[in-house]
């Protein structure tokens, strides 16, 4: 039992590293000027390839049919081939090795960013089979770490070589192939599942608030231990690797546990506590990801607790026919998008994380244009740490909740306030304070988005749904990133004539405050749209949210 117990925990481990090493669409910004440069192409040409990128998340759904031919291992390793064939002929590219048309390099953009969502799954997947009684606090967690991606290869490319750019492609290729080769024996060796009895189901979630806590010294680690010296930037590196490797020594805390509980626990309680970890017998339907090997990994089973709501419609605070009445109703394609409030959360989503990813896409030119180049890295750092503190944060309704409980659509509204903030506090002064603001605001209300958007999705519309429901749901990523980067870029090149200096192959920068100013002003305007959407679906949504709470409570007293 202890054995197994311990290969689970290593198993979760390895599902972090996948996620730490593997989100490497958020470096694009370090390469991208580069690329445009050595493609002679225009912002608008480079706008489409960071499109290409974010499509691949739209095709999220052929790893979950390949799940259904395919063991695990495999498809993690199919994700490590498309990555490294598709960044490492863009670095054959920009190093003039290899000379390809412009389509064939929207290709293995494409294919990049297929690998990432390959990589997804399959860490979804690990968790959902070896954490059955806590797999929202599984998933919170290891989905968190892919916020730090960029962060950690930033110091990787400082570490070899502070002076170039295309050097992110190389480890774009190789190092998600070294984590999957490095995670390949624990995940051959997953443990059988056996259902935990109730202390060890505690225990377990002692451990998360555990690693949440390193997760989150480690997030600080990388935002604020930083240098462009090599041989210090190496060994802030191996100090995030530490961090990194660190949480292997679970299994060190398992064998301990009885020794633990026989001598400490019994004199320590955490009665009155304000944290409200999920139990066995009160698992909500959140955090879950649903693929094609559902049948198979038994996802829709969420313990023994039975939800029990009232009625499947009426009239709500907004009067509404077509208003939510309870949590968890099952919504097949054609009843969802007929839904009001699908559309506005697919509107507070398209207005909000996705035109903070798009953002993310253009750092490089944002800061090139207004004379801060050297910053890159830095702002790259800034929005991935703080994308990883927003996905952490995403899971604080649920540890808070038995003090102060809020609908968790009214949380996703809250967080979408500092996204029209941050985009006119960039637009009003070009300086480095506020650039550097602006993006960390972005970072941490994009991140807490994408983390709660597949809990939002299951409660709004049906666990059992959730898989269709959420890829549904993430096609405002490719469609935003076409429309925000087009708008972006048309304003982008239409200044470049007056405010300009000649690149490579007759390729241009413009510089200056007027490239992005408009654009900031039309994403800030939208933002609000954003923001106004997710307050009227919180509005909506609320007397369901309300009612099930009180009937979880009901249930809890009998």
């Amino acid at each position: 039992m202890t054995e197994y117990e311990s290969r689970k925990w290593i198993i979760l481990v390895a599902t972090i590293w996948i996620q730490a090493f593997t989100g490497t669409n958020f470096d694009f910004s370090a390469y991208s000027s580069e690329l445009k440069g050595v493609l002679g192409i225009s912002q608008v040409q480079l706008n489409y390839l960071a499109t290409a990128s974010d499509l691949g998340k739209a095709l999220g759904w052929s790893s979950g049919l390949a799940l259904m031919y395919m063991p695990l291992w495999s498809v993690m390793f199919v994700a490590a081939f498309m990555g490294l064939f598709g960044y490492g002929i863009q670095w054959l590219i920009i190093l003039d090795y290899v000379s390809l048309p412009y389509f064939v390099v929207f290709f293995l953009c494409l294919l990049a960013g297929s690998s990432i969502t390959w990589f997804n799954t399959v860490c979804f997947v690990l968790c959902i089979k070896n954490f059955p009684s806590n797999r929202p606090l599984a998933l919170a967690l290891t989905v968190s770490f892919n916020g730090v991606s960029a962060a950690l290869y930033n110091l990787a490319a400082i570490s070899l070589n502070p002076s170039s750019t295309h050097i992110y492609l190389l480890l774009n290729a190789f190092i998600p192939l070294f984590t999957s080769i490095a995670s390949l024996i624990p995940i051959l060796r997953q443990p059988p599942v056996d259902p935990l009895p109730s202390d060890s189901i505690k225990h377990e979630q002692l451990i998360f608030v555990l690693l949440n806590s390193l997760a989150m010294i480690t997030g600080f680690y990388l935002l604020f231990v930083h240098s462009n010296d090599i041989s210090t930037a190496r060994v802030i590196f191996g100090g995030a690797i530490l961090l990194l490797v660190l949480p292997l020594g679970i299994p060190g805390i398992i064998y301990a546990r009885d020794w633990f509980q026989r001598k400490v626990f019994s004199s320590f309680t955490l009665q009155g506590s304000g944290f409200l970890l999920v139990d066995d017998d009160d698992l909500e339907f959140h955090r879950e990801f649903i693929s094609r090997e559902n049948s198979q990994i038994n996802v829709t089973s969420y313990g023994d607790v039975t939800l029990r709501f009232i009625g499947s419609s009426g009239e709500g605070c907004c009067g509404k026919e077509d208003q939510l009445f309870m949590l968890g109703e099952e919504h097949k394609a054609g009843m969802l998008v007929k839904r009001v409030d699908f559309w506005l959360y697919y509107l507070a989503y398209f207005c909000g994380g996705t035109i903070g990813l798009v953002y993310s896409n253009n750092l490089g030119q944002i800061a090139q244009s207004l004379g801060h180049s050297s910053m890159t890295s830095t702002l790259i750092t800034l929005y991935s740490s703080f994308s990883f503190f927003g996905r952490l944060l995403s899971a604080a309704p649920d540890f808070i909740r038995l003090k102060f409980y809020f609908a968790r659509t009214g949380w996703l509204a809250i967080a979408l306030v500092p996204t029209p903030i941050a985009f006119f506090i960039v637009a009003a002064s070009g300086n480095e304070a506020a650039l550097q603001a602006g993006t960390a605001l972005i970072g941490l209300s994009s991140g807490f988005i994408f983390a709660a958007a597949v809990s939002i999705t299951s409660e709004l519309f049906g666990p059992n749904s959730v898989g269709v429901n959420h890829n549904i749901l993430i096609t405002n990523i490719p469609i935003g990133s076409l429309v925000y980067g087009f708008l972006a870029a048309l304003i982008y090149d239409n200044n470049a004539a007056a405010f300009s200096i000649q690149m490579v192959n007759d390729s241009v920068v413009c510089m200056g405050r007027k490239c992005y100013f408009t654009t900031f002003i039309w994403w800030g305007c939208l933002a609000i749209v954003g923001l106004v959407s997710s307050v009227l679906l919180f509005l909506r949504t609320r007397p369901a949210y309300e009612r099930f709470e009180q009937n979880r409570r009901i249930s809890l007293l009998e």
